[in-house]
Order: C-alpha cells, then sequence, then structure tokens
C-alpha cells in the first residue's frame, strides 16, 4: 500500500487518514480481479456468502 498511496501532500494528519480510507474503500469494493471471477473482494465474498 504504501508504494500505491501518495502520501507526501498530505498536510494534516486528518487528510492523511481520509487518503488512507479512500484507498482502502477503493482496494476493497472497486478492485476487480481475475481470479475472483472479475468481482471485486467484497462482491465475490458476498457471492460466495449467498451459494
Amino acid at each position: 500500500m504504501k508504494d500505491e498511496l501518495d502520501c507526501k501532500y498530505s498536510q494534516t494528519f486528518e487528510s492523511l487518514e481520509l487518503n488512507i480510507k479512500d484507498y482502502m474503500e477503493e482496494y476493497k469494493y472497486n478492485r476487480y480481479q481475475w481470479t475472483l471471477k472479475k468481482m471485486a473482494p467484497i462482491e465475490y465474498r458476498d457471492h460466495l456468502l449467498s451459494a
């Protein structure tokens, strides 16, 4: 994560925290993977739980 998230522009701790939260949300909900049937991790988890 430290290589993918550019934190040098964060002036305050709150700004840094917001950037990290935004990155984590993007990572969990919008990052599609070929190995997960082209679903985001959360979508794949929900798919498995509904089966």
